[in-house]
C-alpha cells in the first residue's frame, strides 16, 4: 500500500479547506475532479473514503418559491402621549430591532426550470457570486439529491 502526503490548502473564493489528492493516486483508485467521494471514520484514528455513484436516476431542477413570515418587536422611545411617533419610527426603518420570531414559510409556486436558467437566476439573485464557477455555486446555493440541509 502506497503512503501520501499531501497539505491542506484554502479555497480563496469559498474559505473551505481543500485536500488535494495525487494525479498518481487518482488514477491509481480510478477517481477524478468532480467525483463526490465519502468519508468513513474507522473508530481507530484512520478513515476510509470511498466514491460515491453517481445517481443513476434522471434528474431535474425545480425552484421552489416561499414567503417566509417573521414577527419583529420595536422598543421606541417618544414623547408621553405620542405613542403614534413610534409607529412611524418602525415605518421609515429608524428604529433598532428589539427582536424577532421566524413563523414559518410558505410556498407560493413551483416550477421546473433548466439547468442553464437555475444558474443563470443563481447570478441574478446572488451577484457576489457571478465570478464563482458552476460548481461553486452548486455547491453553495443549490440541494443536490440525497443532499439534506440541518438548520438548529
Amino acid at each position: 500500500m502506497k503512503k501520501y502526503t499531501v497539505t491542506l490548502v484554502e479555497d480563496p473564493e469559498t474559505g473551505d479547506v481543500i485536500l488535494p489528492f495525487p494525479e498518481e493516486m487518482l488514477k491509481e483508485v480510478g477517481w477524478a475532479e468532480g467525483d463526490v467521494l465519502s468519508w468513513h471514520d474507522n473508530k481507530d484514528g484512520t478513515f476510509s473514503i470511498t466514491k460515491k455513484l453517481k445517481p443513476t436516476v434522471e434528474t431535474e431542477w425545480v425552484l421552489v418559491e416561499a414567503v417566509s413570515q417573521f414577527r419583529e418587536r420595536y422598543m421606541v422611545e417618544v414623547p408621553k402621549g405620542k405613542a403614534e411617533y413610534a409607529l412611524e419610527t418602525v415605518t421609515m426603518n429608524d428604529a433598532k430591532e428589539f427582536s424577532q420570531e421566524h413563523l414559518g414559510e410558505t410556498i407560493v409556486s413551483h416550477r421546473v426550470i433548466s439547468k442553464e436558467d437555475a444558474l443563470a437566476l443563481c447570478d441574478k439573485d446572488n451577484e457576489y457570486g457571478v465570478e464563482w464557477t458552476e460548481e461553486v455555486k452548486l455547491k453553495n446555493f443549490f440541494t443536490r439529491v440525497g443532499e439534506r440541509v440541518y438548520n438548529d
